[in-house]
């Protein structure tokens, strides 16, 4: 495996950033996961500008997405794979220990792992937590991920792939690395990003192409919707046939359906679409 590190590859045994680096010490840093797919990265340029809206919102210097288009470009030529989870992470560098920065400079490590299609439904279930939809880090994709890594820890101990969360104030919010939508009288709704969920690519995609709603919700409307799915990056459109201890009739619904062969065909046709 071949992995860039700060302007250039490395092999996986020599790929190194300093123990000190601020995203290891407290988690000062950002992330995107792009899919590729036999060498070809979908919606990388709408990844890279979240990946500058972080950068900001957290405070670090924009990242040289010339030199990001490099580094994807030679990781994935580098590792060819059938269908790959491409990782970009980008740090606050090498700084003192505690949460101040150091003025080092920033970090930048791109690698590539295979990974396999998703199937068309999974389980998901919901957790006591909450999304602070008014804290300093809502919106962004940081490497801030341990509530994330807690919650899905207990949808697999429940044979689920996705924990659901709400806000602070009882509203439908996301999944730890997902988007969920719920069908109502026929019609797809999402919670707004107001609610305090990531601005999803394929959420976004999503909205745009099939056109979903964005809704304020409440959390309990997982007890009541026709249909549920879920998006992200590698599971693109895909269908919930159970939420908690609620089985959805037929999933994917005849909703759902639509809406990953529309999704399905759209990103065929544009490897990297934009919005709007």
């Amino acid at each position: 495996m071949k992995i860039w590190v700060n302007g250039g590859l490395h092999d996986e045994e020599t790929a190194r950033v300093s123990v000190l680096d601020h995203g290891l010490t407290v988690g000062d840093g950002i992330f995107e996961t792009v899919k590729a797919e036999r060498g070809e990265t979908f919606a990388l340029t709408l990844h890279l500008e979240r990946l500058t809206r972080s950068a900001r919102g957290l405070g670090l210097p924009d990242p040289d997405l010339d030199e990001v288009r490099r580094a994807c470009a030679a990781v994935l030529a580098a590792n060819p794979m059938e269908l790959g989870r491409l990782r970009i992470t980008y740090t606050g560098g090498l700084s003192p220990l505690g949460s101040e920065r150091g003025d080092a400079g920033t970090s930048l490590v791109v690698a590539v792992g295979g990974t396999s299609r998703r199937p068309d439904t999974t389980a998901v279930v919901t957790v006591p937590w909450t999304r602070n939809e008014r804290g300093a880090l809502t919106g962004l994709k940081t490497t801030s991920y341990a509530e994330n890594v807690v919650a899905l820890a207990r949808a697999k101990e429940a044979g689920a792939t996705e924990a659901l969360f709400a806000n602070t104030v009882g509203r439908l919010c996301e999944g730890t690395g997902s988007n969920v939508f719920v069908v109502l009288d026929g019609r797809i709704h999402t919670p707004p990003v107001s609610s305090g969920c990531l601005a999803g690519i394929t959420r976004a995609l999503a909205v745009e192409w099939i056109g979903a709603v964005e809704t304020d919700l409440p959390f309990d409307v997982l007890e009541t919707a026709e249909e549920v799915f879920l998006t992200s990056t590698l599971r693109d459109v895909q269908a919930v046939h159970r939420v908690d201890g609620r089985e959805l009739a037929a999933a994917p619904g005849p909703v759902t359906a639509k809406a990953m062969r529309i999704f399905e065909e759209r990103a065929a046709a544009d490897r990297d679409p934009k919005l709007g």
